[in-house]
Parts: structure tokens; C-alpha cells; sequence
């Protein structure tokens, strides 16, 4: 039976990935880069993520201050390379239509090393992206009590202005001395209002790093209020594979409980990339059934690790974290989408700190839970079925 929490966490997914049947993409910006070949030189352009904008670098080439001449008859045009998440290889002229076969062998002639670079590039962003899926658990926090670090106010104050003397004739003259007066007496405003702007921004900063300080000291003391803020401010600000809800309460003192909604396998992209030694291709294949699940079965692990490692930094007074997970499937006996959970661990503090935190790369995150008290059923490639998860210690 589920817990029943008072706090819940939506955590939105990070613009670095789009998880999809298709596979991973940029989720802003145009679907990859592309490379612009021309009179004016080669240039790579690619999305500004969150803009919708593209930004263009000159890669080789050309001038644009100053027009390129071509031997008379010759013919000259812009042709734009793309290429698309499955692989497909896209030749366009500057109106987007599909130039012909010639001049696209011209252009693998020409540029052939960017056009390369650019396969290859795409073929590293298809990888990375789904071999980061099992690795979200390497980026956990030490489970270290929080330190203070006093940040020293960087601005110097305002240096009160030297007062202009009037020269031996200015002296004979009223209205010069009278102008110079003026001067030094809008200097001297000038200065107050600047000592005054100097003295309120570092009242400011010493307020902020009182407050920052009394926080850490309710972190460390165990102060509930500030653990929560703290946890789903860690939370929020991960780049999280899809929207996730993860909700948690203090059950009691020291004891956190948290139940992790995870993404689904069909949410797990099932496509991997290689480039050919000849030729211009991208070769896009699909995952087996097996690779997919070990994949996923990697994933959920990593999301819980990640979560409970979070969980024990945020407060030293934080001593066993019980960390349920569960997905959407389908009920074997009634075809009805329903809350499943896949695995239940209790996590104690004393246990969690033996993990180093500075090789969690060489840590497998699967068989990291079996040393603790852990419910789960599943096979050793990936398959899993339905538990019931610990209710806590009350």
C-alpha cells in the first residue's frame, strides 16, 4: 500500500533531451545542426536552445565583406547539409528544395571533412544521450554535512571626489568661481548617492549571507522545513530525462519516505548510431527487446540512487531514506493502466556512507541496492513484476 505524502516535487524534463519512440533529440531549436556550403564560405548553423533561433559560425571560406568572382558561366549557389535522428542525409539549396545528384557529389568533394564531421557529431549526440540514461546516478551528492563558505563583499566603497581648485585668473572672475563650485558640489552629491547605493548592496550581501547560514545551520540541525526546500530545489534543478513526479514525507524524525513515479520502458529510446568507414551515412539501428530493457532496468536504478543520494545531503540528521519507485502498466488480468511498483528499498545512513562518491563510475547501480533491505522482482535482463512496497517506520 502506498504512503500517503504532503509534499510532491513535478520535476520538468532538462532541454538537453527529448525522450520519444523515435529516440533522443533537441527538443528546441531546429531537429540538428546543419552546414551551409556557399560563395561565401561554409558555415555551421545551429539551434539556440530555448530560443527557437539559429546561430551561424563561419567554418571555412570565403568573405563576407567582400564578394568572391567565379570564371564566367560558372554557377554559384548556397547548399545546406542536414541530417535528420534516423540517419537521413538532406542536401538543400537556399530556397529548400532538393538540389540534384551532381551537385551534391560537388559538395561531398568540396567539404567533404565538415559534412563528416557533422554525421559523426550526430552520431555521438544518439550515443551519449542514451548511455547518459544509465549514468544520472555517477552525478550524486556526498552525503556531507553543509558547510558555510563566507563569501567576502567584493566592492570596494567609493572613493569621496578631490575638490577642483579655481585657477588664479578663474579667481578674478565671479561666474567661474561659481562654476567650479557647482562642480564640486555635484561630485560631492554624485559620491553621497553612490556611497549610499555601495552601502545598501552590501547590507544586502551580508543579509543574504546571514540567511544563507542560518539555513545551512537548520539543514544540518535537521529542520524539516528547510530539508524540504532544500530537496526540491536539488531536485529541480537536475536535468531529468521526462517529467517526473517524485513526493516524499518525514515519517519520523531522521526517516524520509519517498515514492518516484518513473518513466516508462516505451518511454526509453531504442536507437543506436554508427558511422560507416565509407561514405557520407549514418547507420541508425534499432535496439533489441533485451538491450532495451537492461537499458531501462538501468535507468530506474539510476533515478532512485540519484534521488536517495539527494536525500542524504540534504541534512546530515536525515539517517534512512525508504524509496519506492513505480511506473504505469497494464493489469495482466484486466488490460487496465494501473501504478505498479517496481522496487522498494530502505536505506540506512550508515550503510549509504560506505559508497565512494568520488567513483560512483565503477559503482553498478543495479547491484548497488541489494546491500540494503530491498524488495524487488526481476530478472537479470531487465523484466520486471509487480511489488508491494515498504509503508515505513512510524
Amino acid at each position: 500500500m502506498a504512503l500517503r505524502f504532503r509534499k510532491s516535487i513535478k520535476l520538468a524534463p532538462g532541454l538537453r533531451m527529448n525522450l520519444s519512440g523515435s529516440g533522443v533529440s533537441w527538443s528546441l531549436g531546429p531537429r540538428g545542426a546543419s552546414v551551409g556550403i556557399g560563395r561565401r564560405g561554409t558555415y555551421l548553423n545551429s539551434g539556440i536552445p530555448g530560443t527557437g533561433l539559429y546561430s551561424r559560425q563561419r567554418l571555412s571560406g570565403g568573405s563576407a565583406s567582400s564578394p568572391q568572382t567565379s570564371r564566367p558561366g560558372s554557377k554559384q549557389m548556397e547548399i545546406t547539409v542536414s541530417i535528420s535522428d534516423d540517419g537521413t542525409l538532406t542536401f538543400k539549396d537556399s530556397s529548400g528544395n532538393t538540389i540534384a545528384e551532381d551537385l551534391i557529389e560537388a559538395a561531398k568533394k568540396q567539404q567533404g571533412d565538415k559534412i563528416k564531421a557533422l554525421i559523426q557529431g550526430k552520431c555521438d549526440e544518439i550515443n551519449e544521450q542514451v548511455e547518459a540514461l544509465g549514468r544520472i546516478h555517477e552525478y550524486t551528492s556526498p552525503p556531507v554535512a553543509h558547510a558555510f563558505q563566507p563569501k567576502a563583499f567584493a566592492e570596494t566603497r567609493p572613493v569621496a571626489p578631490a575638490s577642483k581648485t579655481p585657477g588664479f585668473f578663474c579667481k578674478l572672475i565671479k561666474s567661474c568661481v561659481e562654476k567650479v563650485e557647482r562642480e564640486n558640489a555635484k561630485a560631492i552629491e554624485r559620491h553621497a548617492e553612490d556611497a549610499a547605493e555601495w552601502e545598501r548592496r552590501k547590507t544586502e550581501h551580508e543579509a543574504a549571507e546571514r540567511t544563507e547560514a542560518e539555513f545551512l545551520d537548520k539543514l544540518n540541525a535537521g529542520n524539516v522545513d528547510a530539508i524540504e526546500h532544500y530537496f526540491e530545489a536539488v531536485l529541480q534543478d537536475i536535468a531529468w530525462p521526462k517529467e517526473t513526479l517524485v513526493v516524499f514525507d518525514m515519517l519520523s524524525p531522521g526517516t524520509l519516505a519517498i515514492d518516484v513515479d518513473l518513466p516508462e520502458i516505451e518511454d526509453m529510446p531504442n536507437k543506436t548510431a554508427t558511422v560507416p568507414q565509407r561514405g557520407f551515412k549514418l547507420s541508425v539501428k534499432e535496439m533489441g527487446a533485451t538491450q532495451v530493457q537492461k537499458l531501462y532496468m538501468r535507468h530506474v536504478h539510476a533515478v532512485g540512487f540519484r534521488i536517495a543520494g539527494e536525500a542524504f545531503s540534504a541534512s546530515p540528521k536525515i539517517e534512512e531514506v525508504i524509496l519506492s519507485a513505480y511506473s504505469q502498466r497494464p493489469d495482466k488480468t484486466t488490460g487496465k493502466m494501473e501504478d505498479q511498483y517496481l522496487y522498494s528499498v530502505g536505506i540506512p545512513r550508515a550503510k549509504w556512507i560506505a559508497i565512494d562518491f568520488g567513483n560512483l563510475g565503477q559503482v553498478d547501480v543495479v547491484d548497488a541496492f541489494t546491500r540494503f533491505e530491498l524488495r524487488r522482482d526481476m530478472t537479470k535482463t531487465g523484466v520486471f513484476k509487480p511489488i508491494e512496497p515498504f509503508e515505513g517506520k512510524k
